[in-house]
């Protein structure tokens, strides 16, 4: 097996636990497949174990924390992140089951929808292994009916990857329904973005049924109706969604049929401007959820990011009510959460808005966080209060 020689003191970040070496961290790059696994070695002779080499990624290596990767270890690895989730959410139907590195399986994001798998290769090694993996989950979860390969991402790109999207095993339907805090969901596996759904939202979707009920709630950025659909079975008094894709649209207003709630609708519009027209009219609202896509995926693009930020939260505040409560979150990595809690501040300041914060949000603990790894945290989740 090759070994890969880092640069002196290029260890520091991995004995404390931080599993990526980067490119300019190696002595010498091994001429070899992407996705080999490879020993690390320190350059006073340390061993570090096995991992995923890749020497066309920025990120070289991803630590496997084993001196042997093989099928029966990758099952149990996956036996063991299963059987987490399971005890955390004993009733629930579906939640991410693997969570890459979080679940020492570096780049390998699975999740489940009731009977089936929608899973991602987000690095060369798992990339390479696939059919490995792929037995291995059948292995662990054997009541799994389709397996669905969602690999459109920037990830890949990164990684010299191909973007693929294709079954893997079994049949998967045009939609799968689910349930998330009690409410019914029809989701299409192939449709939808990234891995179908957005699952890290579950518990702060579940904090706003607890504020919801007797409000009008203006959810932005709606995708398939989560914040919406838990708004409205907690009875609020009307509920619109917004989202600038007619399929999100629709697929939300399905989601709202099937569960019989009346209280709830949904329109295609551009998130900004319908902020902006609302102020033009001067309506108000109780609640309002901004849930948007990233805005940035790297720091370069980071100083835009924040001005989005400031400007959707600023549009989003001038339509409060009083006593309402503006819910907002930001999943770009990039924007830390001190930064994303200032934004907020400023723009309440600049218009005069005393506001409390009554809950702080982070990703569901399907998507646990690796301590040493601050990648792995993304989710900022805030819901205040104008008083």
């Amino acid at each position: 097996m090759e070994k890969l020689i880092l640069k002196k003191n290029a260890d520091e970040r991995i004995k404390h636990g931080h599993p990526w070496i980067f490119s300019n961290e190696v002595e010498r790059h091994i001429n070899c497949e992407d996705g080999e696994i490879v020993e690390i070695v320190s350059s006073s002779g340390i061993s570090y174990g096995l991992a995923f080499y890749n020497a066309h990624s920025l990120v070289s290596a991803r630590l496997l924390y084993t001196d042997k990767f093989d099928y029966s270890l990758i099952c149990q690895r996956i036996h063991r992140s299963l059987e987490y989730r399971k005890s955390i959410f004993p009733n629930v139907d579906s939640y991410r089951v693997v969570f890459g590195e979080s679940d020492l399986l570096p780049g390998l994001i699975v999740d489940k929808y009731s009977n089936f798998l929608s899973v991602q290769f987000l690095s060369a090694g798992v990339d390479k292994i696939k059919d490995t993996i792929i037995n291995a989950l059948l292995e662990v979860i054997p009541n799994i009916e389709g397996i669905i390969e969602k690999d459109i991402s920037t990830h890949r790109k990164s990684e010299n990857l191909p973007e693929i999207e294709t079954i893997l095993y079994g049949n998967v339907p045009d939609k799968i329904r689910f349930s998330e805090n009690n409410i019914l969901f029809d989701v299409s596996l192939k449709e939808g973005q990234k891995t179908g759904y957005f699952l890290d939202q579950k518990i702060n979707r579940k904090f706003l049924q607890d504020i919801a009920a007797g409000k009008t709630i203006l959810d932005c950025f709606c995708n398939q109706g989560g914040f919406a659909l838990n708004a409205a079975v907690a009875n609020a008094s009307y509920v619109l969604g917004i989202d600038i894709s007619q399929n999100a649209v629709d697929a939300s207003s399905n989601n709202a049929k099937i569960n019989n709630f009346n209280n709830v609708e949904f329109i295609k519009d551009d998130v900004f401007n319908f902020l902006e027209k609302e102020n033009t009219r001067g309506k108000k609202w109780d609640i309002i959820v901004l849930d948007p896509p990233a805005f940035t995926k790297n720091r370069k693009t980071l100083p835009k990011a924040k001005a989005g930020y400031a400007k959707i939260n600023r549009l989003a505040l001038k339509l409060l009510n009083q006593n309402g409560f503006l819910v907002t979150s930001s999943c770009s990595h990039h924007l830390k959460e001190q930064d994303f809690y200032e934004i907020i501040q400023r723009e309440a300041s600049k218009q005069k808005i005393k506001l409390r914060l009554v809950y702080r949000g982070m990703q569901s603990p399907d998507h646990p966080i690796l301590i040493s790894m601050p990648e792995t945290q993304y989710l900022k989740f805030f819901v205040f209060q104008s008083i």
